[in-house]
């Protein structure tokens, strides 16, 4: 086992640069750099001092390896942790250090872990994305996971490799807060996880999904919903408490509707951050997205009433006719009282969430420094396959890690080139006020989430609204999370600052589209990085002595499977701007092919091998079987 790394922000105190909040903010996170000065380096040392006194230190050891499990009912493989399934749920405090040595025992995959919702300030060499900030972890090999938390909320980890997470490697992260603005007004504290589950396993589902027998990219439909990674939940709850449900939608594809039978919610925060308080009847949780709800329970314990979830079906192509969309759970006040079936619902009517406010209402950033317009576009290529699309580019992964890259780019890391064109590659300032617009050109709706970061919403259109027009009225305080929603045909502005280095993806969270490229990469003040994090006994090793060292376990993850450390998006170390040899995608589709065409090609082929058969069987047939 690699020997823990010292804590981060002891490690930054040795640096004057160090970007690092006054120890009274409350979330000890790390923003914008200090001008160089003793006084400066006193109070990161002074802050580094009282953080080591209150944080603990929470470890993990986790085997991931295959198990079986039948959530629903049909038995299949799934990814487990040290033997189980469900997986283990990650909790600590804030101002926790999380360590997790991490094994790949599942012998036949690579994999990796994705922290989903932290903002890695500071250590963003461990956000766990593959091919953006590590290698691969090879079958037999071991990763560790060594970070800070200094953002209270909920969130949850899963695979961030080749599509994997749907076969179970999925779990709550939950980081708790003595200081939380709503600590006196709830009892207990409960998970409720929703999900889809398919019972084929993720490769051949992305081979056939990825395939030119799918030409007009059709998303496999789910066989079955989850609450809590099971069937027919119980919640067991007391009488004239309340609670507080930590809601996490950890699913692959599909959004789900949710509500409480006879009780109404409290909205108190969405993706690890605060809001002011909002009822609500129904919520509705793209996949990836998080609600904290708080919900008082009946004084008459008489009765059990139904918590209901229902996957949003507009985003499904085809509805197969056995498919039931719906979980039941129940909030039990009495195990001798019957579960009630729950009651039809005429029409979902969720709760708007872009007129959350947050708790700390932070007012709307100014006018952008850079504005970064990404158009949604599916379409086919070359080998027949329905590809996701930001600006006519699907993302490809690159043969060294982007975060890499950067790393051993000296100063053409502020370069987009070095970093190959089929990544998408965006490059951000020291503090720059960053605007994504999103033009959703697709009919279908799409979750994209940021990572590193959460953004403020500030503007959001309707359906079939078209490209964004500027010529929106933005809100005072505008909602902030890390996972939204754009409507079909419809757009979407975000904003956020550029005050965390780290290369930060931002792609769609439905699986499926990430397999298909629908993926961006924000490379966020490259040279920063370089004072800060080190390829310790490498040439590209950081001048700066106090620089945090990459792990030797992220090292070797690459160098066991001949991945390069250094160089471009091809590898090229020599000439950094000759991206000959990078990864790319298929050639484009001949002139005047459609998705259409390739399914009425694909039709004529089969109608045409199948009518040869037919020939050449009866061709072969004796005079005396055709009497």
């Amino acid at each position: 086992m690699e020997e823990s790394l010292p804590h981060p922000l002891a490690l930054l105190a040795g640096i004057q640069s160090s970007p690092i909040l006054p120890c009274t903010d409350s979330n000890y996170g790390i923003a914008d750099e200090m001008a160089p000065s003793s006084a400066s380096s006193n109070l990161v040392v002074f802050c580094s001092l009282i953080l080591s006194a209150v944080a603990a230190v929470v470890k993990y050891d986790f085997n991931i390896s295959w198990v079986t499990a039948q959530p629903d009912g049909s038995s299949r493989p799934t990814i487990g942790i040290n033997g189980a399934w469900p997986i283990p749920q990650i909790t600590a405090n804030v101002g926790d250090r999380v360590i997790i040595n991490a094994v790949n025992g599942l012998g036949n995959q690579t994999t990796s872990l994705h922290f989903h919702g932290l903002y890695m300030n500071g250590t963003p060499h461990m956000d766990g994305p593959v091919s953006v900030t590590q290698c691969t972890i090879p079958p037999g090999g071991s990763f560790v996971y060594d970070f800070n938390i200094d953002q209270p909320g909920t969130y949850w980890y899963h695979s961030h490799d080749s599509g994997q997470y749907p076969d179970g490697l999925r779990g709550a992260l939950i980081v708790k807060d003595p200081d939380s603005p709503y600590k006196d007004q709830y009892d207990e504290e409960l998970v409720l996880t929703l999900s889809d589950w398919y019972h084929d396993q993720m490769p051949p589902l992305i081979s056939r999904f990825m395939s030119y027998a799918n030409p007009t990219g059709a998303e496999p439909v789910p066989n079955s919903t989850l609450m809590n990674e099971t069937q027919n939940l119980d919640i067991k709850v007391e009488p004239g408490k309340t609670y507080m449900f930590r809601i996490i939608n950890i699913g692959a594809f599909a959004a789900q509707y949710l509500w409480f039978e006879g009780h109404t919610m409290k909205i108190v925060e969405v993706d690890g951050i605060y809001t002011e308080a909002a009822k609500a009847d129904m919520i509705y949780l793209t996949a990836a997205q998080r609600y904290s709800v708080l919900i008082t329970t009946k004084d008459d314990a008489s009765s059990n009433f139904a918590i209901v979830g229902s996957m949003d079906q507009d985003l499904f192509d085809v509805i197969p006719p056995n498919l039931n969309p719906n979980v039941t759970g129940w909030l039990v006040y009495s195990d001798s009282a019957p579960r009630p079936t729950p009651a039809f619902v005429e029409a979902f009517e969720p709760f708007d969430d872009f007129t959350l406010v947050p708790y700390d209402k932070l007012p709307l950033f100014a006018d952008p420094d850079y504005s970064i317009k990404l158009d949604v576009k599916m379409d086919n290529l070359g080998d027949g396959a329905n590809y996701a699309w930001f600006n006519n580019v699907t993302y490809v992964r690159p043969k060294v890690n982007t975060l890499y890259t950067a790393l051993t780019s000296g100063k053409l890391a502020t370069n987009p080139a070095v970093y190959g064109e089929h990544t998408n590659p965006f490059v951000l300032e020291k503090d720059q006020i960053v605007e994504i617009v999103l033009n959703n050109m697709d009919p279908g709706k799409h979750p994209f989430h940021l990572h590193g970061h959460a953004f403020q919403t500030v503007s959001r259109s309707e359906e079939e609204a078209g490209i964004y027009a500027y010529n929106e009225t933005f809100p005072e305080y505008p909602m902030r999370r890390d996972t939204v929603m754009v409507r079909p045909n419809g757009n979407m502005v975000l904003r956020f600052k550029a005050d965390n280095p780290g290369i930060w993806l931002f792609h769609c969270h439905i699986e499926w589209h990430v397999a298909s490229g629908l993926v961006a990469t924000l490379v966020e003040r490259p040279l920063d990085l370089q004072n800060t994090l080190s390829l310790a006994g490498s040439p590209y090793a950081s001048p700066n002595s106090s620089a945090l060292a990459i792990p030797n376990s992220h090292i070797e993850a690459c160098t066991k499977q001949d991945i390069s450390i250094a160089g471009n998006a091809a590898g090229n170390q020599e000439d950094l701007l000759n991206l000959q040899g990078q990864n790319e995608p298929p050639a484009p589709l001949p002139e005047g092919f459609t998705a259409k065409g390739i399914v009425a090609l694909t039709f004529s082929i089969l109608a045409a091998v199948l009518g040869m058969g037919v020939i050449a069987w009866y061709g072969n047939l004796d005079r005396k079987d055709m009497k």
